[in-house]
This record gives structure tokens, sequence and C-alpha cells, in this order.
């Protein structure tokens, strides 16, 4: 397999183009949902996260907790990313005090996944089984996938969210034999 990588920086001698020194970064992923205090309770409920209505019923922020782990197992200095849930019948922040259509939640079509890796002291399993008790729709469970070599299995909350459970895989993993791959 071929692989390709593009990054501006190498261009930007001949084009000219403008590239910050240090990069712009993801600081935080907003899912859409028409009920966010019920959809940040789920998030509460099933990872043990910290939630906050900023305003209550309107946009809630999910807070893991903690901060990025170190290779040697400690913890950085840096937090763990947030989480933020917003009303689709008024997506905050918008210059419009009423906000702008869509104000429907989009099932069944592609949209953005949330990947979440799972603790090493948590397992995929017991989090599939809590996310389908609290509503959720198993999308699928034992997979792995070599690319990345990790586990993974996903699920669809009840507002249309793909959720990807990740676990590491390691070097030379052991795939179970009940697992399908690629």
């Amino acid at each position: 397999m071929t692989y390709t990588s593009y990054n501006p920086a190498d261009e930007a001698p001949k084009t000219g183009q403008f590239v910050p020194n240090y990069p712009n970064t993801l600081i935080f992923v907003d899912l859409p949902s028409d009920d966010p205090a019920k959809t940040a309770r789920f998030y509460a409920d099933l990872f043990g996260w910290v939630v906050e209505g900023r305003p209550e019923g309107e946009f809630h922020r999910c807070v893991p907790g903690q901060n990025f782990m170190l290779g040697d197992g400690t913890q950085s200095a840096v937090g763990n990313l947030h989480l933020g849930i917003y009303n689709v019948n008024n997506a905050r922040p918008h210059p419009d005090p009423a906000g702008v259509e869509p104000r429907v939640l989009s099932h069944k079509h592609r949209q953005g996944r949330i990947w979440i890796l799972v603790s090493d002291d948590d397992n995929q399993e017991r989090l599939l089984d809590r996310a389908e008790e609290l509503g959720a729709t198993i999308l699928w469970r034992k997979h792995y996938w070599k690319e990345f070599s990790g586990f993974n299995g996903a699920f669809e909350d009840a507002w249309g969210n793909e959720v990807i459970l990740w676990t590491k895989g390691g070097d030379n993993p052991d795939i179970p034999s009940d697992y399908t791959f690629e």
C-alpha cells in the first residue's frame, strides 16, 4: 500500500502560502442533540465524565478530567479534550440570536464520528453493554483494524451520533478468533 501525505510548509517557499510557526489545533468537538441535557447525562453515565450546562438545556460541555498520558504512563500537563453538545433548535454560538436552519437531527446520513480511547482499566464490552442499556444502538463489536493497530466497536447514540470505542493493539496484538479484522 502506498501512503501519501501533504504538508503545506513543504510548498510554502514556492507558493508563498502562509504557514504558522505553531499549528492551528483542534480544541473542541460538538455533537448535535434535540435534548442536550439528556445527551450530556448519557455520556456522563456511560464514561463517567462531568457535564456542565452552559447554559442548561442549550449547550453542555462534557469534561473527561485529568490529562493526556505520557509514554511512561504518567499524566502530562495537557488536559484531555472536552466534548460539546449543542441544541439543534438554536446552535450556539451564532450571530443571529434566533439561530439558523437546519433545526433537526441528521439520522441515517454520513456525518462526523467521535473516537474514544478506552481507558486501560475499562473495556469495550462493558462500555458497549452500558451504551445499549442507556438507549444506544450497537453498530459493531469485536473488530480489529491493522492499519492503526486497534481493537474497536461502535454505537449510535439516540441522537444519531456515531461513537467508535478504540483500544490500542500494540506492536504484535493477539487477535481473538471471534474478531473480524481488516
